[in-house]
């Protein structure tokens, strides 16, 4: 087993704002270990969006380009491997323990590893995420712009008049009519039928709500099409429900799931977590409720997307380049 290797920064996630974070610190000469575990949010996503000059691509192939742009930088290396532990010591130091067994110490942690979503007990709800249901209509949706119809998932905690209306407006810049799916909650259907109705909007005009229980989500094409032409006509997703009664297909369902913060850290660290699971995190520069500890990323905000990420990534490398220099300087820094 090789000896443990002491660097300035451990950053934990290999997404856009672990990356981000990396070539920020690289700037300043820190030394940086960056651990990629592999596992990514955006896995079944085939583009990515709002990134510019990266608008409408592969999020892989984004990520294959950020390392090799570290390759320049020879205080970086990046190790392909999943950290399941993080002991701060004694001495302010932390200790890393890879899937291997092997140890890496750091003066400073950026935890960049995203979050796992928790998915509502729809059956079949797993297989179209990221297909069919979109957490985020800027990110997905612009593809079927014109489409026939689109559905509002009107569950968990979007199982409320705000959030599912909001979710609903943003379909309805997609679609002809949009229908609010509260999957058997009656009494949700009929606040958001009230709603409506004092908005001025006739049931089915732009907006309706349907109340049925649903049996179960099917995915029955996914949005891998360049052409927009076809992508627009065509439902990606059919919606079967417990009462037997005719399915009904929609371009695409919005919904966005809760979220839990990826990995052990939190409990291993003490970290302190917001009411939706994410990291709490003081700005500008994101640093936790642990000296020592930075977050960036999904793991930071209800905000998950990339161009959040990259921003958040190189925020946080400042602070962290900053909180470094103030120890080796002897100094409080202004910010």
């Amino acid at each position: 087993m090789s000896p443990p290797v002491t660097v300035d920064v451990l950053i934990i996630g290999g997404g856009p704002a672990g990356l981000t974070a990396a070539t920020t610190l690289a700037r300043q000469l820190h030394t940086v270990v960056l651990f990629d575990s592999g596992s990514y949010r955006n896995a079944r996503s085939k583009h990515m969006h709002m990134i510019p000059t990266w608008d409408h691509k592969d999020p892989a192939e984004f990520r294959a380009a950020a390392r090799e742009d570290l390759k320049r930088y020879d205080t970086v290396q990046v190790q392909q491997t999943e950290i399941k532990s993080i002991v701060k010591q004694g001495d302010g130091v932390f200790v890393a323990e890879d899937a291997n067994g092997r140890q890496w110490h750091g003066y400073k942690i950026i935890l960049a590893s995203g979050v796992d979503d928790i998915f509502p007990e729809v059956t079949g709800y797993d297989e179209c995420w990221a297909r069919a249901i979109y957490h985020c209509l800027f990110c997905h949706g612009y593809e079927q712009r014109g489409a026939t119809s689109a559905g509002v998932l009107a569950v968990d905690w979007i199982g409320s008049t705000k959030m599912a209306m909001h979710m609903a407006h943003m379909a309805a810049s997609l679609a002809k009519v949009v229908t609010i799916y509260t999957n058997g909650n009656e009494a949700l259907a009929a606040e958001m039928a009230q709603a409506l109705s004092v908005a001025g909007y006739e049931n089915g005009q732009k907006y309706q709500t349907d109340s049925r229980a649903i049996a179960a989500i099917e995915l029955t094409a996914e949005d891998d099409e360049d052409d927009d032409a076809v992508v627009a006509h065509r439902n990606l997703v059919r919606l079967r429900f417990q009462d037997g009664s005719q399915p009904v297909g929609e371009a695409f369902l919005a919904h966005s799931p809760r979220t839990r913060v990826k990995g052990p850290f939190a409990e291993q660290l003490g970290l302190e977590l917001t009411p939706a699971g994410d990291y709490v995190v003081h700005p500008p520069f994101n640093e936790t409720s642990v000296d020592g500890v930075f977050a960036a990323g999904d793991c930071t905000s209800m905000f998950k997307v990339g161009t959040r990420a990259v921003g958040d990534g190189a925020m946080t490398g400042a602070g962290v380049s900053a909180r470094l220099q103030e120890g080796q300087m002897g100094t409080k820094a202004v910010f």
